[in-house]
């Protein structure tokens, strides 16, 4: 006799089914939620915290030579400019949970064939941009590139690829406008955005000259909204202003197309007591900190960042290099840049820091 099926067993066999098909949608939910935790900068990539770690001796480092890279401008090429020590090259990071993959820029090229890949922001944009030329050019040192400066757009092409590194100069990302007043920053405008549209990736980065005052501060007036202010707390028009570009790229950028990252907010060593050190600053340091913490804590405008990303509705990738940078108080060109007086503990020699910055940004994309 056939087995048969009555009413009962197609009704069982019915909520079988939808209880399915409800566990398949929540997955896929889950999944997506998952990714996009992932790329609103939460630090998770392949259940590995890329930035929580420890630098290490590593005697394959550097990944070029300052001497074989056409791009390094004087305020980083430290080693041409006389710094004596070579240590600061030899290091690796090391993630806690997982092995950072090693830079490879043949690879990277064939990835991003065609694409056109900006850089955005102050002179820690600057930095890292020329690192990630330096590096890719070290891979395919024979592959034919053009390679352009201006003030505000340059760029390095490596033609045989089609690949295109852009790096717009705009330290606040908001717009300064010149007025009958004076300069005035506007911490609701942002035309600049025009430029930035056509990207396929798009690494962003402000802070460095929000801090600054005098003669260096690049500003007369700040507007907020109609009200027009001589100063304001710098960390509350920075929180305006980068929120100002948190609706920019909800508004302008397609995740299918543009890949969106925020670089973080790289510190200064300026002050020795927040390592322990009885040194003024970073001047004469030979040597990373050890262990995976920095005694002074977290700058306040890291945490400005992540609570204006938190907002986005579009995919942002936080590179949180603040701690891992934090730790390298030996990476600083100080007295050895062609381009700085006095003592520069801002910015990085290259080869150096940000060639680490551009190896999470590899992590972070082939992972």
């Amino acid at each position: 006799m056939g087995l048969g099926c009555g009413c009962g067993c197609q009704v069982l066999l019915s909520l079988f089914l939808c209880v399915f098909l409800f566990l398949q949608q929540a997955n896929a939910q889950q999944h997506y939620y998952n990714i996009t935790r992932v790329l609103k900068g939460r630090k998770q990539v392949s259940g590995c915290n890329l930035f929580q770690g420890k630098w290490v001796p590593d005697a394959s480092y550097p990944l070029y030579e300052s001497s074989g890279c056409p791009f390094i401008d004087a305020e980083f090429d430290c080693i041409k400019y006389g710094r004596p020590d070579k240590q600061f090259l030899k290091y690796s990071w090391h993630p806690d949970s997982c092995v950072l993959p090693r830079f490879d820029g043949g690879d990277f090229l064939r990835r991003w064939r065609g694409k056109k890949i900006m850089f955005v922001g102050d002179s820690l944009s600057l930095n890292m941009w020329e690192s990630l030329a330096c590096m890719v050019h070290a891979s395919v040192p024979n592959a034919k590139t053009t390679f352009v400066r201006k003030d505000s757009l340059s760029t390095v092409s490596f033609e045989d690829y089609g690949v295109t590194l852009l790096l717009y100069r705009t330290p606040y990302l908001v717009d300064i406008i010149r007025r009958k007043v004076g300069r005035v920053l506007t911490l609701n405008s942002i035309q600049a955005g025009n430029v930035w549209k056509d990207m396929d990736m798009l690494i962003f980065n402000s802070w460095h000259w929000w801090t600054h005052t005098g003669s260096s501060q690049a500003w007369d007036y700040i507007q907020d909204g109609q009200a027009l202010y001589s100063n304001m707390d710098r960390l509350e028009a920075f929180s305006k202003g980068l929120s100002t570009w948190a609706r920019w790229v909800d508004l302008n950028v397609n995740p299918a197309k543009t890949k969106v990252f925020f670089q973080g907010i790289s510190p200064t060593h300026y002050m020795g007591k927040d390592w322990h050190s009885t040194k003024k600053n970073c001047l004469g340091e030979l040597d990373p900190l050890s262990g995976s913490t920095y005694p002074a804590g977290a700058p306040p405008a890291a945490a400005v960042v992540n609570k204006v990303l938190s907002t986005m509705k579009k995919p942002v990738y936080l590179l949180d290099i603040t701690t891992l940078s934090q730790l390298r108080k030996d990476a600083h060109p100080s007295s050895y840049s062609g381009d700085h007086s006095g003592t520069d503990c801002s910015h990085w020699c290259l080869p150096g820091l940000p060639d680490t910055w551009n190896q999470l940004l590899y992590a972070a994309l082939v992972m």
